[in-house]
């Protein structure tokens, strides 16, 4: 176990998106909390080697005659303002960058309450952040004596940057936002840091108090059971994925086959999803819903015909599948073609059975706007913001994507009135 997260955090190195994953499914929490802590001293003992601050001396206050006899005092070396405790960039990281990030990626996916979020991301994220702090930090401190102030500094400078890139990948995986949802939340997870700087002063006291072996022994004695929870999500994850890998040795059950590839999916990771997908239909050609997510996904690569075949599957074995956005799909996918009256026809179907769908409103609107049917495609897309507007606030993480595209139509429709 310890040798394989070992490989996991240096595999962040070339391979950051797998690897993310692998540690979602296989990472521990104590071993990216204690590589933080390994790596961290040895950065620490690198810096110290490389910025040796001068001793200070102090003289006798006296004449000037005495004061050339009398040698001076020495004191200490004054520690320097770039210095740190071992276990400060991990308190920081489960402290205040992990929840700070869930935060901002809360409000601006629109994820949903954050205690919620919180709850169930937690311990993934702090997994993923940890092992992706020790991955660009390790190389770090291994160069940090063999090269002068200013190539570390440029080095560092990279080191952080890759850093933002293996953010973005752990937050992509562990939450599953689209990929500007997750740059956005990347490049303003910022500010907790740059508050924990303003207010460094007082935070490390309070941290440094937290790190006392005798507050760490009391909180766990009385707090054993919540920081027990604190990884719940992350096991919560791993055993179910443990499961369907279990169920997934079944060479009879398609089901296993289709919950890995949507758990692929929502990763992002399509080559694998695609393959659990086809698995699944292997198995069972009546798997309905692995069919139309292979669909979902052509149509989202450009595979248009491709696309277009396994949803014509799905409207075979079932015209109405989940709840007829079948024709969604079907709608959208000729659009993607400029096939714009085909894609008018499958969605005015989809709309007369789901008149208060935002996307279906906004892809008619698409539909009609191509078809030079201004007048209708304005009522689409106002539809679709109503639609959005009025939706329960769980679907709001969902429509808001919808109704501001729709939003965006609509002025752009009034500038050519």
């Amino acid at each position: 176990m310890l040798f394989e997260n070992f490989k996991l955090l240096l595999r962040l190195l070339w391979r950051p998106a797998s690897a993310m994953s692998e540690i979602l499914d296989q990472g521990s929490l104590l071993f990216a909390s204690l590589a933080v802590l390994a790596v961290s001293l040895f950065l620490q003992s690198s810096l110290r080697q490389v910025i040796q601050p001068a001793p200070v001396a102090i003289q006798h206050p006296q004449s000037a005659e005495a004061d050339q006899g009398e040698p001076s005092i020495p004191v200490r070396p004054v520690r320097p303002r770039w210095s740190f405790s071992f276990y400060s960039p991990l308190l920081v990281l489960a402290a205040v960058y992990v929840p700070g990030t869930l935060l901002v990626t809360s409000l601006i996916g629109r994820l949903g309450g954050f205690g919620v979020v919180f709850q169930r991301d937690y311990s993934s994220l702090l997994t993923c952040t940890s092992m992706a702090w020790a991955a660009v930090n390790l190389p770090l401190a291994l160069v940090a004596t063999a090269v002068p102030l200013p190539v570390l500094a440029a080095v560092a400078a990279l080191a952080y940057l890759y850093f933002a890139v293996l953010m973005f990948f752990a937050v992509r995986t562990v939450l599953g936002t689209e990929n500007g949802v997750t740059a956005a939340s990347i490049g303003l997870s910022v500010i907790p840091l740059a508050a924990a700087v303003f207010f460094w002063a007082p935070l490390r006291f309070i941290l440094g108090y937290l790190a006392s072996p005798f507050f760490l022994f009391y909180a766990f004695y009385y707090l054993r059971g919540e920081f027990t929870n604190i990884g719940s999500g992350l096991r919560s994850r791993q055993n179910f994925r443990r499961m369907l890998e279990i169920s997934a040795v079944n060479p009879h059950d398609a089901e296993a086959q289709y919950q890995l590839g949507l758990i692929y999916q929502q990763r992002r990771q399509y080559s694998e999803a695609i393959q659990r997908f086809k698995n699944a239909v292997a198995i069972n050609q009546a798997e309905t819903d692995a069919h139309f997510q292979l669909g979902r996904i052509a149509r989202e690569q450009g595979r248009l015909k491709d696309a277009l075949t396994h949803f014509q599957t799905v409207l075979d074995q079932d015209e109405k599948h989940n709840l007829s956005e079948i024709l969604r799909e079907i709608g959208a996918t000729y659009l993607a073609a400029r096939q714009y009256e085909d894609a008018r026809r499958e969605l005015a179907d989809y709309i007369e059975r789901r008149p208060y769908d935002t996307e279906g409103l906004f892809y008619y609107g698409q539909a009609l706007e191509n078809l030079n049917r201004a007048e209708e495609a304005r009522e689409a897309y106002s539809r679709s913001v109503e639609s959005a507007r009025t939706a329960p606030q769980y679907r709001r993480r969902y429509t808001a994507r919808w109704s501001r595209l729709a939003q965006k139509q609509l002025r752009k429709l009034g500038r050519k009135s």
